[in-house]
């Protein structure tokens, strides 16, 4: 019998290959092949031996093929065929780093959200340098049924020792009830926001938040969750699912498998996707929280990107996901609020400050009237333009009507 994990051949680039051998007569064995043994093969064998020695495996052939993997991925690597091999509650934890010790904030901007494979970790390691405002290690689609094990050790260790440049730390779960194993590797090792994929009733958000607070240990009210609405159902039951939990903070729409479920397929021109894009966006902000949109498929053609952004951001989403880092900056761009959608809102807010000053009760811009709504609207316009380096914090200083 023997047990693996990781990948290895050709293009594999920052992961190892692992197989474990339980050899009874025999004492420990490690056969270590590395591209970068020259350098760090003594460093690697140190670590091996520590992590079977901290979970008292001895008579056993370990054989690793090592593609440059750095220690969090060996160590996640080493526990997936260990823990295949032994029955054991231990885990090997890694330090955690000290500037992954942040939390974000239930109205932060989440414009992006980069999707990566929860079992690369060639992919993790520089995510962060993108500029994305949430980075997705993703349990779910992109990892094949077999991996799914593993990769729950890859991504709690990514969690911990992987420099995400200040992003929103996120992880989609699988679909319920196999997701709800996959938050013992994720909540108490510093993410802050859980994805439900195919989310299609509120018992689902309740199920993955009691989940959360018995993993606590207390009521959550620290972990972000976002459910994705991916089919009929989830459509028609938005707002129950966007309301189920305060801990909701977005509603994300997934139009692939959404497509597939009411028989047809995605087209440039979306008309196909337009209701269920409208009711996310609807119960979203009648719940008070982030309609977020689905992602682009196409990495190639940018202008057709900044299309479906434009058509997004007017359809009310306040973001979308990625897949791949090129896709951010132009997301960015033409979501964020630009030059007209700035000055629009400078005038409507100064307007209303001058007449609150003035003592009047009715507030009126260009003949028109202006209500609160509005007011709000164009102070959560100009709150991102700051944010967003676009504006001066102190933009009244120097307005001039």
């Amino acid at each position: 019998m023997e047990f693996t994990a990781g990948n290895h051949g050709a293009g594999v680039r920052s992961d190892c290959f692992v197989r474990l051998i339980p050899t009874p007569d025999q004492d420990l064995c490690i056969d270590l092949k590395s591209k970068v043994g020259s350098m760090y093969s003594e460093s690697i064998r140190d670590l091996c031996r520590n992590v079977l020695k901290f979970f008292g495996v001895e008579q056993v052939k370990l054989e690793l093929d090592d593609s440059g993997a750095l220690p969090f991925t060996i160590a996640a690597r080493l526990e997936a065929v260990i823990t295949k091999h032994i029955q054991t509650d231990k885990e090997y934890l890694l330090p955690m780093l000290p500037q992954n010790l942040y939390s974000t904030a239930r109205d932060m901007d989440r414009v992006t959200r980069l999707y990566l494979p929860g079992n690369n970790p060639k992919l993790m390691i520089n995510a962060g340098i993108y500029g994305s405002h949430g980075i997705i290690l993703d349990l779910e689609d992109s990892v094949a049924p077999e991996k799914k094990y593993e990769a729950r050790f890859l991504v709690r260790n990514a969690l911990r020792s992987v420099d995400f440049h200040g992003a929103e730390r996120m992880v989609r779960i699988n679909q319920l009830p196999a997701g709800l194993e996959d938050l013992k590797f994720c909540i108490p090792h510093g993410v802050h926001l859980i994805l439900i994929p195919k989310c299609e009733h509120a018992t689902q958000v309740l199920q993955t938040d009691q989940k959360i607070s018995e993993i606590l240990g207390r009521k959550n009210d620290a972990i972000h969750l976002m459910p994705i609405i991916e089919n009929a159902a989830g459509v028609m039951n938005a707002y129950e699912i966007a309301r189920a939990s305060e801990n909701v903070v977005a509603l994300a729409i997934g139009l692939e498998d959404y497509t597939a479920d009411i028989g047809t397929q995605r087209t440039p021109e979306g008309k196909e996707t337009f209701f269920a894009r409208s009711m996310v966006v609807n119960a979203a902000r009648a719940a008070n929280i982030q309609p977020i949109d689905s992602v682009f498929p196409d990495i190639d053609d940018m202008e057709a990107l900044k299309r479906n952004v434009l058509e997004s951001k007017a359809l009310g989403f306040a973001g979308m996901g990625c897949i791949h880092p090129r896709q951010v900056p132009v997301i960015h761009e033409n979501f964020l609020p630009d030059e007209a959608d700035t000055l629009k809102a400078k005038r409507i807010v100064a307007a209303f400050e001058k007449a609150k000053k003035d003592g009047f009760g009715v507030v009126a811009l260009d003949s028109k009237m202006i209500d609160l709504p509005v007011v709000n609207r164009a102070l959560r316009t100009i709150e991102r333009a700051v944010r967003a380096g676009r504006i001066p914090k102190d933009w009244r200083d120097t307005y001039d009507q």
